[in-house]
């Protein structure tokens, strides 16, 4: 490096380390390094929940009660309120058009619903999130 001025040897002894530096400190950054994923995420929890509720301890649980229930849906009494049967009995369920999400049930086909408890005056049903066949 002779015949070169200070500034610029200084300059090419950081051009010289600084190629030589530089991966090591970003590798050392972190960050994703492989193939890009090509399978899609799916969404929500696997593993074990919480345990069923029947219909009968359901109408007494506290108003916004978290439940899930298996059971059978049996009739359609208005545009989104059915009527749900367990072993221990029946409750109104009002199911939006959207939790559907193109799935078809019958009374025959086992069922299980989560959606809370919505308690008014004098009635009791459930205001269903996620509805699902199971295996009876």
């Amino acid at each position: 490096m002779k015949g070169k001025s200070n500034h610029e040897k200084i300059s090419c002894n950081r051009c010289r380390y600084g190629t030589v530096f530089y991966p090591v400190l970003a590798a050392q950054q972190g960050g994703f390094s492989g193939p890009s994923a090509t399978q899609t995420q799916g969404g929500g929890f696997v593993g074990p929940n919480g345990s069923s509720t029947t219909v009968e301890s359901a109408k007494s649980l506290r108003d916004d009660a978290w439940v899930t229930l298996r059971g059978n849906i049996v009739e359609r009494i208005s545009d989104d309120l059915y009527v749900f049967k367990d072993a221990t009995g029946t409750i109104n369920v009002d199911i939006d058009h959207k939790r559907w999400n193109g799935l078809t049930v019958t009374p025959q086909d086992t069922v299980e619903i989560q959606g809370e408890v919505d308690k008014d005056w004098n009635s009791v049903e459930i205001d269903v999130k996620q509805i699902r066949k199971v295996n009876p």
